[in-house]
């Protein structure tokens, strides 16, 4: 098996870029993607049938490279909506809905928005009916509270 992998780093290489990519959909920083760059590079040397310790610098080199002048565009791009951006459930904040099972004073109910269906609330002493359309004026959990449009 060493013996494969000595004849084979091209296989190696292709491994950890795997891996990298792998590990940054957890960080979502575009960091480790710097890294599968670098493996991404040393794959295509160790193709030449270079030396590790060659593919070792290639690597490291691409990988700071990648850090420096690629990271940077890819991180202003994913913040290009500015650094106060609304997570999903405060993205839902003022967003128009349709009742879809009626919501009665102390009983919750059902709001359809953006084709997604949230459990309900009001605040109002009044019964919102089925079809009606409401905006949401606050979330605690997974449970909205809504307003009737007016």
């Amino acid at each position: 098996m060493i013996a494969y992998i000595a004849q084979n780093y091209w296989l190696l290489w292709t491994i950890l870029a795997v891996i990298c990519l792998i590990i940054e959909l957890g960080s979502g920083d575009f960091f480790v993607t710097c890294f599968a760059i670098g493996a991404l590079g040393a794959l295509v040397v160790s193709l030449v049938d270079i030396p590790l310790w060659v593919q070792v610098i290639v690597f490291a080199a691409v990988s700071a490279l990648s850090i420096l002048f690629i990271r940077p565009p890819l991180v202003r791009l994913l913040h290009a909506t500015g650094p106060n951006r609304l997570s999903n459930a405060e993205a839902l904040i003022g967003r128009q809905g349709t009742v879809v099972d009626k919501i009665s004073p102390h009983h919750h109910g059902y709001v359809k928005i953006d084709g997604d269906v949230w459990k309900a609330v009001t605040k109002a002493d009044e019964e919102i009916g089925e079809g009606e359309k409401v905006r949401v004026i606050s979330m605690e959990s997974i449970i909205v509270t809504v307003e009737r449009c007016h």
